[in-house]
This record gives structure tokens, sequence and C-alpha cells, in this order.
């Protein structure tokens, strides 16, 4: 059973920048993982994922531009550096390896995820 553990979250101002980790084993080098936010009141959303090897990445528009998925091959971690934060960035931030091996595409839903972590909050406010 694959266990993912995020962090780098915390309380941070509007405008500032936090990162996220995901360390997932060498194991899942050819799984998409992806990352999702949960809004208080709010459904999960995927918010970026990143294919097998890190050929293809993804992002939610609200995120184009201020947000950066990348993958360390060598250790299996994953990474998310979150810049220009806003309040509405607030959220728990989950990880979530696809149980298959696509190295040319990823999707922000959650159906093909099998693995998730606890998550990690990430509060935007002045």
């Amino acid at each position: 059973q694959l266990q993912l553990v995020e962090s780098g979250g915390g309380l941070v101002q509007p405008g500032g920048s936090l990162r996220l980790s995901c360390p997932a084993s060498r194991d899942t080098l050819d799984s998409p993982i992806g990352w999702f936010r949960q809004a208080p009141g709010k459904e999960r959303e995927g918010i970026s994922c990143i294919s097998g090897r890190g050929r293809v990445t993804n992002y939610v528009d609200s995120v184009k531009g201020r947000f950066t998925i990348s993958r360390d091959n060598a250790q299996g971690t994953v990474y998310l550096q979150m810049n220009s934060l806003k309040p509405e960035d607030t959220g728990i931030y989950y990880c979530a390896a696809d149980w298959r091996s696509f190295i040319n595409s990823c999707a922000l839903v959650k159906a093909p995820y099998a693995f998730w972590g606890q998550g990690t909050q990430v509060t935007v406010s002045s």
C-alpha cells in the first residue's frame, strides 16, 4: 500500500509563496501524481497534475501562471510551488497517485487516483 505524506503547508499572507512536497516512492515514477484542493464547504478539486516521469503537466485555470508542479525522478518527490497566493487558495491540499503508468498524460479529476495523502492545510490571510 503506497503511503503519501504531504508537507509544506502553513499560514501565508496574500502575495506570498509556499512549496508543498509529496514524497512518493520511486515505484510511482511512471504514474501520474495530482494535487487537489478542498476549500471549506466545497468539493475537492484537481488543481495540478504531472505525468509519469514528469513529461506532461496540467493546471486548472485559476492557478495557471502562479503554481508550478515538478517532479524529482531520482527521489520520487513531487513538488507544488505556489506563488502570488490569494485568499481563495485557502484549503486543504492533497497529493494523490494514479495506480496506472501514464507518461504522456495526467488527469485533474479524482477518479484515476487510488492513493491519497492526509492533506496539508494552506491558509492565505492577512
